[in-house]
């Protein structure tokens, strides 16, 4: 029986081994396409009722939508950073968005980003699949260093235009594009990814393609606009007119990419993945107007001037731990692979896509590099991990007061690095972390504390210290980060 039985498992690990190896084979190309602000609740294939995203709806039906994926960090330049590396933020050193938010006189004063860029030791996602002979392209919003020995095209990327301001309608980038391109800044980026896609059409690419849209402050089209505004809302969604234009803004540029891709007979054998850097915004930090440019008059006497999106049933939003600041929509497609039609409840998080496409292309890790992610092709088979944990460090002020965070299966714990207080949800029975359940269930509590503290040595994270400046009058006020000169 047990001869039996090590045979068995035998022939399944050389089952496994010659399955990664067949998907490997056959070498994607590989479209990844970034939202910014994107919440987990704002796209219809989610359940918004107010919002349009045809596009996105046919890319879900044609491929696999996933319900519990991660990005690693509540803002965007850390997500990006692990996106890029394959590492958590705080391994990486880059804890909040370049350079960061600061309370002077607040209880704790808290770590800063040990680098305004990433890293030069680290090895690329872009560098890595370049060995496999990838052609490789990004085009958008970097937001990991503005010098040029930061910028994309000296971290792997053959091609590379990165927004460097000028808003949606005058947008301006590293290196300029010649000549001066006309139109909005999410039209213009789909422009230099479908160009990027058709001039290296006979060899494996990979094209990321990363978007300022939804990110404040709101503006867009007003034909767009002026439809919405005509829009019955329908429940407790905001309905924000223009949000949702630029919603559909992303929207058409997906449908562009795809629409390229068909065109060219590449449909088949590209991986195409959307995802989003970090939850939704319900209003600004700082609650100033989140609307400008074109868009101004529209909710001039408007509450809505001040609110973005919801995030609900999720809690929260953007710059927290909790669901609605770091779960996202995600979409893949792979008609080749990928089993259309298909959600999966599978637990990923950011990290997770340089060791899936680094199988994909049949690329080894990097040797000196950790990567703390694990590949997504089982999950994308349909197998779920139940025994999976992923992790949060947000050390920081935000939308909330810094924390870090652990899930394990349906289990989500969350600690406050001021006073030290735990929670415990479980986001089954209660996906908006309402109700504290560490009392009652003490055992789980212990695992999941011990899950974030050996993770937090592991990753080297850094932790808040006592203020000699805390002011109570005075603690919730902004100030310049010492950081920017």
């Amino acid at each position: 029986m047990l001869k039996n039985s090590g045979t068995l498992l035998r022939i399944l690990i050389v089952v496994a081994l010659f399955s990664g190896l067949s998907w490997a084979a056959d070498r994607p190309n590989i479209v990844f396409i970034l939202a910014d602000d994107l919440g987990w609740a704002d796209l219809p294939c989610y359940g918004n009722t107010f919002n349009e995203a045809p596009n996105l709806d046919r890319l879900s039906s044609q491929g696999m939508r996933f319900t519990n994926a991660y990005a690693a960090c509540p803002v965007c330049s850390p997500t990006r950073a692990s996106l890029q590396s394959g590492q958590y933020p705080a391994r990486v050193g880059v804890i909040d968005f370049i350079p960061g938010h600061w309370r002077p006189y607040e209880e704790v004063t808290v770590p800063r980003n040990r680098t305004h860029y990433l890293p030069e030791k680290i090895v690329t996602l872009a560098e890595s699949l370049k060995q496999a002979g990838y052609a490789t392209g990004y085009f958008g919003k970097w937001h990991l260093g503005n010098r040029k020995e930061q910028l994309p095209s000296n971290q792997g990327y053959d091609q590379s235009h990165v927004y460097a301001g000028g808003g949606f309608y005058a947008p301006k980038f590293i290196p300029p594009v010649e000549p001066a391109p006309k139109g909005r800044l999410s039209e213009v980026l789909t422009d230099l990814s479908c160009a990027f896609i058709e001039k290296n059409q006979s060899q494996p690419f990979f094209l990321f393609l990363a978007h300022y849209d939804v990110h404040v402050q709101l503006d867009g089209d007003k034909d767009l606009i002026n439809k919405y505004l005509n829009k019955e809302k329908k429940g407790p969604y905001p309905g924000n007119a223009v949000y949702a234009a630029m919603v559909e803004h992303v929207d058409r540029s997906v449908g562009r990419v795809m629409q390229k891709l068909n065109r060219l007979g590449l449909e088949q054998n590209t991986l195409v993945v959307f995802f989003s850097d970090n939850g939704g915004l319900i209003s600004r930090f700082d609650k100033i107007p989140l609307i400008a440019g074109n868009s101004l008059d529209v909710y001039r006497d408007n509450p809505l001037k001040y609110i973005a999106s919801s995030n609900a049933p999720l809690r929260a939003e953007k710059g927290t731990v909790y669901e609605g600041g770091i779960r996202e929509p995600l979409i893949v497609r792979w008609p080749q692979k990928i089993k259309p039609g298909r959600v999966s409840e599978a637990l990923v998080s950011s990290v997770d896509f340089y060791p899936t496409f680094l199988e994909l292309a049949g690329v080894e890790r990097p040797k000196d590099q950790i990567l703390d992610g694990q590949s997504m092709i089982p999950a994308f088979q349909g197998s779920v991990d139940s025994e999976r944990a992923v992790y949060w460090h947000y050390p920081v002020y935000h939308h909330d007061v810094p924390a870090g965070a652990v899930r394990q299966g349906d289990w989500k714990l969350i600690e406050n690095l001021v006073n030290g207080q735990t929670r415990l949800y479980n986001l089954k029975a209660d996906i908006s972390e309402s109700t504290d359940l560490k009392d009652l269930y003490p055992d789980k509590f212990k695992t999941l504390s011990a899950l974030l503290n050996r993770w937090q040595q592991d990753v080297g994270a850094e932790f808040p210290h006592i203020n000699p400046d805390f002011d109570p009058e005075r603690r919730y006020q902004w100030g310049r980060h010492p950081d920017v000169r």
